[in-house]
């Protein structure tokens, strides 16, 4: 619980810029971006949800973003009333080209390792990146169970 915030604050991106444009976004913008997909829609209200915010901060975050050309919003086709958030191409490749942690800073940080030091580092990383991917989908199967109607009795 200590060592990663303490990766974080040595390491990660102060800015998010758009290399094509130069427009830059706030930390906030580009967390919205790492949430979204270009095919999969995630509504307003989940995402909200899982952020922290309410809908319509989230909603004034997201109408910005789809201003810039980052994200498209749409309704629903089976509940008009879901408002439906994807990636544009534009969108995509900003967050591609954007990570939370600057590159250059994280091979200055690694550069203070040997090389068997870097490599159980990296061992260790992709350890906790393949288990945090079985917590997400776990958490994401619960999460469809609770959300789905009980049958009638």
């Amino acid at each position: 619980m200590e060592y990663y915030p303490r990766i974080f604050l040595a390491c990660h991106t102060r800015h998010v810029k758009d290399s094509r444009t130069g427009h830059e976004l706030s930390g906030h913008q580009a967390s919205i971006l790492d949430h979204l997909d270009k095919v999969d829609p995630t509504s307003l209200a989940e995402l909200a949800g899982h952020m922290g915010v309410t809908a319509s901060t989230m909603s004034l975050a997201v109408e910005r973003l789809v201003k810039s050309g980052y994200v498209t919003r749409e309704r629903a086709d089976r509940d008009g009333r879901r408002v439906c958030i994807r990636l544009t191409e534009s969108g995509a490749k900003i967050r591609s080209e954007n990570t939370v942690l600057d590159r250059r800073l994280v091979a200055s940080m690694l550069a203070y390792l040997g090389e068997e030091e870097r490599d159980r580092a990296v061992t260790g990383l992709r350890l906790l990146a393949e288990a945090s991917m079985k917590l997400m989908e776990d958490r994401s199967r619960k999460s469809f169970v609770r959300r789905r109607p009980l049958p009638p009795q």
